[in-house]
Protein backbone atom coordinates (compact mmCIF):
# COMPACT_ATOMS: atom_id res chain seq x y z
CA UNK A 1 0.00 0.00 0.00
CA UNK A 2 2.87 2.80 0.83
CA UNK A 3 4.69 2.07 -2.86
CA UNK A 4 1.33 2.26 -4.30
CA UNK A 5 1.15 5.45 -2.96
CA UNK A 6 4.45 6.60 -3.42
CA UNK A 7 3.54 5.63 -6.95
CA UNK A 8 0.35 7.39 -7.25
CA UNK A 9 1.67 10.68 -5.68
CA UNK A 10 5.06 10.44 -8.30
CA UNK A 11 2.24 10.31 -11.02
CA UNK A 12 0.46 12.98 -9.59
CA UNK A 13 3.39 15.28 -9.35
CA UNK A 14 4.15 14.60 -13.35
CA UNK A 15 0.44 16.40 -14.00
CA UNK A 16 0.88 18.67 -11.27
CA UNK A 17 3.90 20.35 -10.45
CA UNK A 18 5.31 20.44 -6.63
CA UNK A 19 3.90 24.08 -6.54
CA UNK A 20 1.24 25.50 -4.29
CA UNK A 21 -1.70 25.91 -6.68
CA UNK A 22 -2.94 29.02 -4.57
CA UNK A 23 -0.31 31.60 -4.88
CA UNK A 24 1.71 29.73 -7.44
CA UNK A 25 5.10 30.47 -5.42
CA UNK A 26 6.00 28.75 -3.11
CA UNK A 27 6.38 24.47 -3.15
CA UNK A 28 3.54 22.59 -2.32
CA UNK A 29 3.57 18.62 -2.85
CA UNK A 30 0.02 16.11 -3.10
CA UNK A 31 0.14 14.94 0.10
CA UNK A 32 -0.06 18.66 1.44
CA UNK A 33 -3.10 19.32 -1.20
CA UNK A 34 -0.74 21.59 -2.94
CA UNK A 35 -1.04 24.14 -0.59
CA UNK A 36 2.22 26.01 0.92
CA UNK A 37 3.06 26.95 4.47
CA UNK A 38 2.62 30.29 3.88
CA UNK A 39 -0.84 30.15 2.57
CA UNK A 40 -1.93 27.83 5.72
CA UNK A 41 -0.88 30.90 7.91
CA UNK A 42 -4.41 32.18 6.42
CA UNK A 43 -6.65 29.88 7.77
CA UNK A 44 -8.52 30.51 10.44
CA UNK A 45 -9.34 27.76 12.88
CA UNK A 46 -12.63 28.18 14.84
CA UNK A 47 -11.59 28.49 18.47
CA UNK A 48 -13.75 29.34 21.69
CA UNK A 49 -15.63 31.55 22.42
CA UNK A 50 -18.18 30.47 19.89
CA UNK A 51 -21.79 30.09 19.94
CA UNK A 52 -22.79 26.68 21.82
CA UNK A 53 -25.65 25.40 19.31
CA UNK A 54 -24.03 26.13 15.88
CA UNK A 55 -20.61 27.07 16.91
CA UNK A 56 -20.54 30.73 15.47
CA UNK A 57 -17.37 32.39 16.81
CA UNK A 58 -17.61 35.34 18.78
CA UNK A 59 -15.16 38.42 18.92
CA UNK A 60 -14.74 39.04 21.95
CA UNK A 61 -14.10 37.98 25.76
CA UNK A 62 -16.41 35.59 27.22
CA UNK A 63 -16.27 33.27 30.42
CA UNK A 64 -19.99 31.98 29.88
CA UNK A 65 -21.88 29.80 26.97
CA UNK A 66 -23.96 31.98 25.09
CA UNK A 67 -26.12 31.24 22.29
CA UNK A 68 -26.59 33.03 19.04
CA UNK A 69 -29.52 35.28 18.01
CA UNK A 70 -30.06 33.41 14.98
CA UNK A 71 -30.05 29.95 16.88
CA UNK A 72 -32.66 31.63 19.26
CA UNK A 73 -34.89 32.60 16.72
CA UNK A 74 -34.73 28.78 14.58
CA UNK A 75 -36.18 25.73 16.12
CA UNK A 76 -33.10 23.72 15.41
CA UNK A 77 -33.26 20.12 14.81
CA UNK A 78 -29.55 19.06 15.72
CA UNK A 79 -28.02 19.69 19.66
CA UNK A 80 -25.01 21.19 17.98
CA UNK A 81 -23.00 22.50 15.36
CA UNK A 82 -19.09 22.58 15.34
CA UNK A 83 -16.75 23.66 11.94
CA UNK A 84 -13.17 23.48 11.94
CA UNK A 85 -11.86 26.96 10.37
CA UNK A 86 -13.49 30.11 8.90
CA UNK A 87 -15.15 30.31 5.56
CA UNK A 88 -12.62 33.16 4.40
CA UNK A 89 -9.73 33.60 2.43
CA UNK A 90 -7.33 30.69 1.48
CA UNK A 91 -10.45 28.09 2.81
CA UNK A 92 -13.14 29.99 0.87
CA UNK A 93 -11.12 29.83 -2.68
CA UNK A 94 -10.21 25.99 -1.91
CA UNK A 95 -13.81 25.14 -1.08
CA UNK A 96 -14.88 26.80 -4.38
CA UNK A 97 -12.61 25.41 -6.35
CA UNK A 98 -12.94 21.89 -4.94
CA UNK A 99 -16.86 22.26 -5.13
CA UNK A 100 -17.34 24.07 -8.44
CA UNK A 101 -14.42 23.28 -10.41
CA UNK A 102 -13.67 19.68 -9.63
CA UNK A 103 -10.25 20.58 -8.04
CA UNK A 104 -10.07 17.12 -6.20
CA UNK A 105 -6.12 17.64 -5.25
CA UNK A 106 -7.05 19.75 -2.49
CA UNK A 107 -9.01 16.84 -0.76
CA UNK A 108 -5.72 16.39 1.86
CA UNK A 109 -5.45 19.82 2.86
CA UNK A 110 -9.43 20.14 3.37
CA UNK A 111 -9.34 16.58 4.90
CA UNK A 112 -6.42 18.12 7.61
CA UNK A 113 -7.84 20.69 8.50
CA UNK A 114 -11.31 18.84 9.38
CA UNK A 115 -9.45 16.06 11.31
CA UNK A 116 -7.53 18.33 13.16
CA UNK A 117 -10.25 19.76 14.79
CA UNK A 118 -13.07 17.30 14.99
CA UNK A 119 -11.35 13.78 15.72
CA UNK A 120 -10.56 15.13 20.00
CA UNK A 121 -14.06 16.31 20.24
CA UNK A 122 -15.34 13.33 18.52
CA UNK A 123 -13.14 10.48 20.72
CA UNK A 124 -15.00 11.83 23.91
CA UNK A 125 -18.28 10.90 22.73
CA UNK A 126 -20.10 8.02 20.75
CA UNK A 127 -21.64 8.28 17.76
CA UNK A 128 -22.84 5.29 15.81
CA UNK A 129 -23.16 6.86 12.11
CA UNK A 130 -21.91 9.88 10.00
CA UNK A 131 -24.40 11.06 7.36
CA UNK A 132 -22.65 13.45 4.83
CA UNK A 133 -25.54 15.86 3.46
CA UNK A 134 -26.59 14.44 -0.14
CA UNK A 135 -26.90 16.00 -3.24
CA UNK A 136 -29.95 16.11 -5.62
CA UNK A 137 -29.45 13.33 -7.95
CA UNK A 138 -29.25 15.53 -10.65
CA UNK A 139 -26.88 18.12 -8.95
CA UNK A 140 -24.78 15.11 -8.55
CA UNK A 141 -24.43 14.07 -12.06
CA UNK A 142 -23.27 17.80 -13.26
CA UNK A 143 -20.77 18.04 -10.67
CA UNK A 144 -19.64 14.08 -10.84
CA UNK A 145 -19.31 13.82 -7.16
CA UNK A 146 -20.51 14.97 -3.67
CA UNK A 147 -18.07 16.50 -1.76
CA UNK A 148 -19.75 16.13 2.18
CA UNK A 149 -19.22 12.53 0.83
CA UNK A 150 -15.58 12.72 0.26
CA UNK A 151 -14.68 14.71 3.12
CA UNK A 152 -17.03 12.31 5.83
CA UNK A 153 -14.77 9.46 3.98
CA UNK A 154 -11.85 10.55 5.90
CA UNK A 155 -13.15 11.86 8.85
CA UNK A 156 -14.94 8.11 9.17
CA UNK A 157 -11.69 6.64 8.67
CA UNK A 158 -9.95 9.30 11.17
CA UNK A 159 -12.56 8.51 14.20
CA UNK A 160 -13.41 5.11 13.07
CA UNK A 161 -17.13 5.72 12.72
CA UNK A 162 -19.40 3.82 10.47
CA UNK A 163 -20.30 6.21 7.49
CA UNK A 164 -24.25 5.79 6.17
CA UNK A 165 -24.60 7.18 2.53
CA UNK A 166 -28.20 5.09 2.32
CA UNK A 167 -30.12 6.71 4.94
CA UNK A 168 -30.95 10.44 3.32
CA UNK A 169 -32.21 11.19 -0.36
CA UNK A 170 -32.51 14.92 -1.64
CA UNK A 171 -35.75 14.53 -3.33
CA UNK A 172 -35.69 18.60 -4.63
CA UNK A 173 -33.82 20.76 -6.47
CA UNK A 174 -32.39 24.00 -5.16
CA UNK A 175 -30.45 26.49 -6.80
CA UNK A 176 -27.17 27.46 -4.88
CA UNK A 177 -28.05 28.75 -1.71
CA UNK A 178 -24.45 31.55 -1.07
CA UNK A 179 -26.58 34.67 -1.79
CA UNK A 180 -30.34 33.81 -0.43
CA UNK A 181 -31.77 35.03 3.46
CA UNK A 182 -32.10 33.03 6.15
CA UNK A 183 -35.57 32.41 5.73
CA UNK A 184 -35.23 31.84 2.12
CA UNK A 185 -32.42 29.17 2.89
CA UNK A 186 -34.80 27.55 5.23
CA UNK A 187 -38.36 28.01 2.87
CA UNK A 188 -36.31 26.16 0.05
CA UNK A 189 -34.92 23.46 2.45
CA UNK A 190 -38.56 22.48 3.35
CA UNK A 191 -39.18 18.82 2.53
CA UNK A 192 -35.86 19.08 0.47
CA UNK A 193 -35.02 15.65 1.93
CA UNK A 194 -36.42 12.23 2.72
CA UNK A 195 -35.41 9.23 4.18
CA UNK A 196 -34.67 6.60 1.75
CA UNK A 197 -37.11 3.79 1.92
CA UNK A 198 -39.15 4.61 4.73
CA UNK A 199 -36.33 3.34 6.70
CA UNK A 200 -36.20 3.93 10.32
CA UNK A 201 -33.85 4.41 13.28
CA UNK A 202 -33.63 3.12 16.56
CA UNK A 203 -32.23 5.92 18.72
CA UNK A 204 -29.10 6.05 17.00
CA UNK A 205 -26.99 9.05 17.53
CA UNK A 206 -26.00 10.44 14.05
CA UNK A 207 -23.43 12.96 13.49
CA UNK A 208 -24.22 14.72 10.16
CA UNK A 209 -21.50 16.25 8.14
CA UNK A 210 -21.46 18.84 5.29
CA UNK A 211 -18.77 21.02 3.97
CA UNK A 212 -19.93 24.46 4.89
CA UNK A 213 -22.22 25.87 7.40
CA UNK A 214 -24.00 29.07 7.18
CA UNK A 215 -27.25 29.41 8.28
CA UNK A 216 -27.82 26.04 9.34
CA UNK A 217 -30.97 25.58 6.70
CA UNK A 218 -29.53 22.77 5.19
CA UNK A 219 -28.66 20.15 7.83
CA UNK A 220 -31.49 21.56 10.00
CA UNK A 221 -33.78 19.93 7.59
CA UNK A 222 -31.57 16.99 7.46
CA UNK A 223 -31.67 16.50 11.15
CA UNK A 224 -35.41 16.83 11.15
CA UNK A 225 -36.13 14.09 9.29
CA UNK A 226 -33.43 12.06 11.19
CA UNK A 227 -34.92 12.97 14.51
CA UNK A 228 -38.37 12.36 12.79
CA UNK A 229 -37.29 8.27 11.92
CA UNK A 230 -36.03 8.18 15.57
CA UNK A 231 -32.77 8.66 15.69
CA UNK A 232 -31.98 9.83 19.43
CA UNK A 233 -29.87 12.80 18.73
CA UNK A 234 -28.16 14.44 16.04
CA UNK A 235 -24.90 16.71 15.82
CA UNK A 236 -23.62 18.71 12.99
CA UNK A 237 -19.65 18.97 11.68
CA UNK A 238 -18.96 21.13 8.72
CA UNK A 239 -15.32 22.00 7.16
CA UNK A 240 -15.85 25.10 7.18
CA UNK A 241 -18.02 28.09 8.59
CA UNK A 242 -19.70 30.94 7.00
CA UNK A 243 -19.31 34.39 8.85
Amino acid sequence: MASFKKIADTAIGFIYPNVCQLCGAQRATSIEGFVCSRCWQGVRFIKPPFCKRCGLPFQGALTTEFECTNCREMKLHFRSARSAVSASGAVLEVLHRYKYKRALWFEPFLADLLIREALPELRQEKWDLIVPVPLHAAKKRQREFNQAERLATFLSAAAAIPMDTTLLKRVSWTESQTKLSRDKRAENMRNAFTMRKRRKLHGERILLFDDVFTTGATTNACAAVLRAAGAGEVGVWTVARGL
